[in-house]
């Protein structure tokens, strides 16, 4: 008995020791902890935001909601699904201290809290997110120092004006105008119990992003209110068939690049909760001053536009009045599913003739916007005027599983049941944004290294630690010399095809437009352009998708063009670099346009016959043309009229032409000159054979003779009586050779002199 008291009395001793220096180091922890009024009603000072110069960006803040205009459900679904025991504990639930606590150590595990809502309060507005014994013990000393001075409702009215609701919302009132456009006041039992399930997890249970576990969450909320005594059967039911909402109330939209930016640090923080950041300086490439010139438009429809920094893969300006929707990318697809890729399998290049007539593939059978044409052209051409037959008939020889491959290689990933020739002119059952296109062509601009683009650049907390800085990772695409000659195509479409409203600026740049319809008018156009230094992307459209009267051509490159000028009004993009990996060369016009062939221009060719394009060195033609240096001519036809042997030359600019007959062992030169197009010989006899040689020249070459097949006269008895007499009198000889044709020898023979 001795033995036990002794060991009772030891452990006694041990938990009072414990305790006491459990007491000392709380009172350790805890000393100078002070609760600070100010902080409980300032629930956005822990989240600021600061532009590319370092200057703090304005936060709207809306006016805080108070507990006697809110509907009691209000509070009622927060207090159900947060803390039930809310109106009976000061501030800390022991049993749910206890029951967490247990629930943590049988499991191994810290996973489970016991936050009051008075402890939330504290957490979101005095102290960090750390997790440690050290922040808890504070949060415990100020939650109860919380309730001695504030009323149940006061706390409640409080942490509700404190909460973050995901995409930027904080505090009751801005969550209800966001989600709803409609003011803390007038939210219904529903909404209420929407708002109440997205603060657990804002992001995970973001409607907006997964409707489906919001419904789900937002059910329970619900179910516990039922249980708890604030709902009846009927208003459970008519509450939980209530749909969710679909997008932001438009009323609502805030600045699109600030709305990005709460996007972003989303994504960077997925977990977080109200409070979990702690007190956080996020730092952006925010630029005040474009964003107010990409603010300026003008328009009647939907309209999105921003300007991506390329040295630091960074959106710096984004404007939009129906967010970044998915849209149709129309043609300004073309240059990154075609043309790049196409480029870099060797393909195409610049000079490739492509013809544009109307063709059915497999059941498709694409149009251009003014009808095919029905003739060849260059890629340049058809690129830079963005003609649609051409890109299709490439993107065929290409194939669609190895375009929509690059690109993927730029994070625009298209659905396996979008994946067919029509994706050449932007057919897409969904689409891509504007930033994911913009992205795209800064791959281009950057030679051939894609980084997708960023709002945040570094992420501190309120001490200066730093919790996230980004690094740029760059992942290769295309190469440099593809890009390069992508680039100069798309120099031409700013100069003089479908972006030629943009030929004015004083700098080379690059643009693609696209236009996108239905047979009811336009629904989508764009202008996207881009230098070294940065790409200026312009959208305009519907989110209704209703027409609009606007082409690619027209208002987006309008406003492509002010915002360039604006952008560059006191300096210069970088020039685009020279690329030791491509040459220009000469190329033979006459093959090009007779044959659709591209044969490296002949040395000895004379001025305006050659001209030039740029090449990749790995895939330049090889075959050089001889037209000049070997002339060289297609068989001329021979035949015999009236006694006559005529000989017609196939038209070639620039030959002269030697013509020698040959008769018994005999040979003469009958002409010598330039081209002419039919050369007549009637200084031949009756029954004889001859045979003709032809030889084409420029300058001092000669090329191959070509051997007519012989003609032989038939015997005199088959000729006019008259014929033999008239031969030897040599009036004949008066008729000029080159122009002696069967009608002329007609002629002649009427005239009155014979």
């Amino acid at each position: 008995m001795k033995r036990a008291l002794t060991i009772a009395g030891v452990v006694t001793g041990l938990l009072l020791v414990i305790l006491l220096a459990f007491l000392l180091y709380y009172l350790g922890v805890t000393a100078g902890v002070r609760l600070e009024r100010d902080k409980l009603t300032m629930p956005t000072a822990y989240v600021r935001l600061f532009d590319r110069n370092g200057n703090e960006i304005p936060a709207a803040v809306q006016a805080d909601a108070t507990l006697e205009t809110l509907p009691p459900h209000v509070g009622q679904a927060f207090v159900a699904v947060e803390d039930k025991r809310f109106y009976e504990h000061h501030g800390i639930d022991t049993k749910r201290v206890f029951a967490a606590l247990w629930h943590n150590l049988t499991s191994f595990s810290f996973k489970e809290g016991a936050s009051t809502i008075s402890q939330q309060l504290i957490k979101n507005t005095h102290l960090t997110s750390e997790k440690t014994i050290e922040r808890k013990l504070k949060e415990f000393k100020l939650a109860r120092t919380l309730e001695k001075h504030y009323s149940k409702e006061e706390i409640l009215t409080l942490y509700l004006n404190s909460i973050y609701f995901g995409h930027s919302a904080f505090g009751i009132e801005n969550a209800a105008q966001f989600y709803f456009g409609k003011h803390a006041a007038q939210l219904d039992v529903a909404e209420s119990a929407m708002l109440a399930a997205i603060v657990r997890s804002p992001n995970r249970y973001s409607p907006f992003r997964d409707a489906e576990s919001c419904l789900n969450r937002r059910n329970l909320v619900l179910s516990l209110m039922k249980a708890q005594g604030y709902l009846d059967e009927e208003t459970y039911r008519s509450a939980t068939q209530k749909p969710l909402p679909e997008e932001p109330a438009k009323e609502h939209l805030q600045n699109a690049y600030l709305s990005r930016v709460w996007d972003e640090l989303a994504e960077l923080f997925p977990d977080a909760k109200s409070g979990d950041w702690g007190a956080l300086e996020v730092y952006t490439y925010y630029d005040p001053e474009l964003q107010s010139e990409l603010d300026e438009a003008d328009c009647d429809s939907d309209y999105c536009a921003l300007i991506r920094d390329n040295r630091k893969d960074a959106l710096i300006a984004l404007s939009s009045t129906a967010g970044t929707p998915a849209r149709s990318p129309a043609s300004t697809i073309k240059p990154l599913l075609v043309y790049a890729p196409a480029l870099e399998e060797n393909l195409i290049c610049p000079a490739t003739p492509v013809l544009d007539t109307r063709t059915d593939f497999g059941g498709y059978a694409p149009d251009d916007y003014n009808g095919a044409s029905g003739k060849y052209m260059s890629v340049r051409y058809a690129l830079a005027h963005s003609v649609n037959i051409p890109a299709v008939r490439i993107l065929n020889e290409l194939g669609v599983a190895r375009g929509t491959d690059y690109l993927a290689g730029m994070d625009l990933d298209v659905p396996d049941e979008d994946k067919s020739l029509a994706l050449a002119l932007g057919g897409m059952s969904t689409g891509f944004r504007l930033p994911e296109l913009a992205d795209g062509y800064a791959t281009l601009a950057c030679g051939g290294s894609f980084t997708p683009s960023a709002t945040i650049e570094r992420v501190t907390d309120g001490k200066n630690r730093t919790l996230y800085q980004r690094e740029v990772r760059h992942r290769k695409v295309f190469s440099e010399d593809v890009c390069w000659l992508t680039n100069d195509m798309l120099m031409t479409a700013a100069q003089e095809g479908t972006a030629k409203r943009l030929k004015s600026l004083p700098f080379p740049i690059c643009a693609k437009t696209g236009t996108a319809g239905t047979d009811s008018g336009n629904t989508d156009a764009y202008c996207i352009s881009y230098t070294t230094d940065h790409v200026v992307a312009v959208w305009f459209g519907n989110a209704d998708h209703s027409p609009i009267e606007a082409t690619g051509g027209g208002l987006p490159a309008n406003e492509a063009l002010r915002i360039n000028r604006a952008l560059y009004k006191n300096t210069s993009p970088a020039p685009f670099p020279a690329c030791d990996e491509i040459v220009r060369l000469h190329y033979d016009k006459e093959a090009y346009e007779a044959d659709h062939a591209v044969l490296l221009g002949d040395p000895a060719a004379p001025p305006c016959t050659d001209p030039e394009e740029y090449f990749r060195k790995c895939s330049q033609p090889l075959q050089v043309s001889t037209r000049y240096s070997l002339p060289s001519i297609k068989t001329p036809e021979i035949s015999l009229q009236n006694g006559t042997v005529k000989i017609v030359l196939c038209q070639t600019e620039y030959y002269d032409y030697e013509i020698i007959r040959e008769n018994r062992g005999q040979k003469a030169t009958i002409y010598s000159g330039k081209y002419r197009n039919t050369i007549c010989d009637n200084s031949v006899r009756a029954g004889e054979t001859y045979v003709y040689t032809v030889l084409p020249k420029y300058k001092e070459h000669t090329g191959n003779p070509v051997v007519l097949p012989s003609v032989t006269l038939p015997a005199k008895s088959k000729l006019p009586d008259d014929w033999w007499d008239i031969q030897r009198s040599g009036i004949l000889s008066s008729v000029p050779i080159a122009s002696c044709t069967s009608a002329s020898i007609s002629s002649f023979f009427s005239s009155s002199s014979i």
